[in-house]
């Protein structure tokens, strides 16, 4: 098995502890806006190299399948390889795949690059909070870099569509790629030099029934929560994925259950404080990925807003969740674990309700009170979110940290997945309820297409259709913003009455 042939003694690695929290969050944060930053690039690329539907699916789907399938399977590699060995060869994955999408001329070449970037990514992720684990051996210190994570994980994703934007309106989609290489090669230097290796070896064999197991698993759920979103409920394709991923993921389990050093320690769920911490961050993504996704497009399609113009409007909820993230450690040193991650779930809760509540009966929703809901549902799920990733890693043992990482990450990307699709679904079809009967057919398949048709109309018609259908889908949006704000509450109901009173994750085991 490979070993370095120097590994840094414990106090060297402590010393320089915060230039590995940096360097770490600056690779997150890289990754993090990966997430989201194809979503103001890709009509420039469709423009471009004109891919079919099945092909714009695909372009948009690789990536989190790629990431999804993966988790698990990196996270137990990181424990036998090295982390920093995993972490450093998922960047080099990463520029790689960055660089192929820059010179992409047809479009199965961006779907490959997308692909290779979700593996890089699948790479990473675990690898940083094991990283952070090992480096940090205080819990108080271990806490605030877990915060600082959770906030460049949050912000990163909402600041994509930001960023994306800008470049993009300059330099067109390749820019949203090539933004990627110079930053991975500036963490793969400055982490060969500077960041400590780590293992959790096993003399047990490596688990290849696991891994294909876990692998197709973990796709079909990623696969099927999307189809939801794009098909509906009415069709057998995303039912019949959720059923594979049912069986394959139950033999998983069992097989894990039985192996003394399995892939993943499924026995994390019997503690209480994990298992509720994990609920919290997947019911928050829900709600997190839905706004996120929602609002983007009323900006752009019913308030007419360029993709940047759209973006620097979202930024109320990545400034507030970034601030609140990094107060949330000091919330946990005063008050009950339960009460500060409840309350930031009420918080956020509220936030989504909001713009259901302010709305008038034409369905007219002013800035200030999407700003004002965008602030409190950033500020409840920077603190909710923090609290929730802390106390996770912390009822964790060290020598199952990296499976830990794996399913906090799981929960960010499956939440946002099913955000979308349930959230999401639930709006459309509101908005498609909502029109008159007068509004064409094609204009009803989605917001976008309303606007195109409604931009190819102009004059007094094309500005008709425009206010129909942002009455519309105004209507939608906001139920499936109070249903998530339900969502957030029933989170924080099972963090009151399940999470231990005396649990202290800022405090060190005596």
């Amino acid at each position: 098995m490979y070993r370095p042939a120097a590994i840094p003694d414990a106090d060297r690695v402590h010393a320089r502890r915060w230039i590995v929290l940096t360097i770490l969050s600056g690779s997150l944060l890289l990754i993090a806006m990966d997430t989201t930053i194809l979503n103001v690039a890709f009509p420039s690329l469709v423009a471009d190299l004109q891919p079919g539907s099945v092909e714009q699916l695909w372009i948009i789907d690789a990536y989190a399948l790629a990431l999804s399938g993966l988790l698990v399977t990196a996270g137990a590699l990181g424990d036998r390889w090295g982390r920093k060995r995993l972490l450093l060869s998922g960047f080099a994955l990463f520029a790689a795949a960055s660089l192929g999408a820059v010179f992409a001329t047809e479009a199965w070449h961006v779907i490959a690059a997308r692909a290779l970037l979700g593996v890089g990514g699948a790479a990473i992720m675990p690898a940083t909070l094991s990283i952070l684990r090992h480096v940090f051996t205080d819990a108080r210190e271990r806490a605030f870099a877990y915060a600082v994570w959770a906030a460049v994980m949050g912000g990163g994703m909402a600041l994509g569509p930001v960023v994306g934007g800008l470049l993009v309106e300059n330099h067109g989609w390749t820019s949203a790629f090539l933004l990627n290489i110079p930053i991975a090669l500036a963490v793969i230097g400055f982490g060969a030099w500077l960041l400590p290796e780590s293992f959790a070896p096993s003399a047990e064999r490596w688990d290849w029934t696991g891994v294909v197991q876990s692998v197709v698993g973990m796709i079909a759920l990623a696969a099927g929560i999307k189809q939801l979103g794009k098909s509906g409920l009415n069709t057998p394709l995303p039912w019949l994925l959720l059923a594979i991923a049912a069986v394959v993921l139950t033999l998983f389990v069992r097989r894990q259950l039985r192996l003394a050093h399995p892939l993943l320690q499924v026995r994390l769920f019997t503690s209480r404080a994990f298992s509720v911490s994990a609920l919290a961050l997947f019911l928050g993504m829900i709600a997190l990925g839905a706004v996120l996704f929602l609002l983007t497009q009323w900006f752009q399609y019913a308030q007419g807003y360029s993709p940047l113009q759209a973006g620097l409007r979202v930024l109320p909820a990545p400034l507030a969740l970034m601030v609140a993230s990094l107060l949330a450690p000091a919330l946990m040193r005063t008050l009950p674990i339960r009460h500060v991650m409840g309350t930031g779930l009420v918080a956020m809760a509220a936030g989504l309700a909001l713009p259901w509540l302010a709305q008038d009966g034409d369905g007219h929703l002013g800035y200030p009170v999407v700003a004002t809901a965008l602030a409190l549902i950033g500020l409840g799920s920077g603190v909710a979110m923090t609290v929730a990733s802390v106390t996770l890693m912390a009822a964790t043992p060290t020598e199952h940290v990296s499976g830990a990482a794996a399913i906090e990450e799981t929960c960010y990307e499956l939440g946002a997945a099913l955000g979308v699709a349930s959230l999401g679904s639930l709006a459309g079809a509101l908005y498609r309820s909502d029109l008159p009967a007068s509004v064409p057919e094609a204009a009803r398949d989605s917001v976008g297409e309303a606007a195109y048709i409604a931009q190819e109309l102009g004059g007094t018609d094309g500005a008709s259709l425009l206010e129909q259908v942002a009455r519309a889908f105004t209507h939608g949006m906001t139920p499936a913003f109070a249903l998530g704000g339900v969502l957030a509450l029933a989170a924080a109901a099972a963090v009151w009455a399940w999470i231990p009173r005396g649990i202290r994750p800022t405090e060190n085991a005596h």
